[in-house]
């Protein structure tokens, strides 16, 4: 996809602003369509900043919802090929669709523990981490409570959420 200059951005309707921006929350363009509103931005920190701020002031429910469309890291989705594009580039970046069938299983086992604990699946920025950092993460934040990890994933969702909005949107 071709960047789109912030100030062309600042000028679309609801509904294209959406289509360029509601990519950057996994299937929750709900995000971008509540940002909408405070145009013009005078930055991509402006963007970002009204992007999480309309994460964070969701209800309970919807940030939960956010964080359960996240696709498992190395899961049933990325190993069939279903994973979407943004995903699969991702976890791509990370290394993880290059590991042994011992890195497979021992994946699978985290993110079952995860999903049994939280609720939810794991979250983490793949494009800033490497398989060996994320693998050594999961023991360290399946010991947070249930909202110390509502809020560790929220922060990985902002960074994922960033990284794609950097790809989409340009400042200018």
């Amino acid at each position: 996809m071709k960047k789109v200059a912030l100030s062309r951005l600042n000028g679309l309707d609801r509904a294209g602003f959406t289509e360029i921006c509601g990519p950057c929350f996994e299937d929750s363009p709900w995000i971008a369509e509540r940002a909408w509103r405070p145009r013009p931005f005078a930055s991509l920190d402006a963007l970002q900043g009204a992007l999480v701020g309309a994460m964070l002031e969701a209800a309970e429910r919807e940030r939960i919802a956010l964080i359960s469309a996240h696709p498992d890291l190395v899961g049933a989705l990325a190993r069939e090929g279903k994973l979407a594009a943004a995903s699969r580039a991702e976890q791509e970046a990370a290394g993880l669709d290059r590991l042994g069938p011992e890195e497979i299983a021992l994946f699978d086992s985290y993110n079952k523990a995860y999903r049994e604990k939280f609720g939810f699946p794991f979250v983490i920025c793949s494009r800033e981490n490497r398989k060996e950092a994320i693998l050594s993460a999961f023991p360290s934040r399946l010991a947070h409570t249930r909202e110390e990890e509502i809020e560790a994933a929220l922060r990985e969702i902002a960074a994922i959420a960033r990284l794609r909005l950097l790809d989409r949107v340009e400042e200018g």
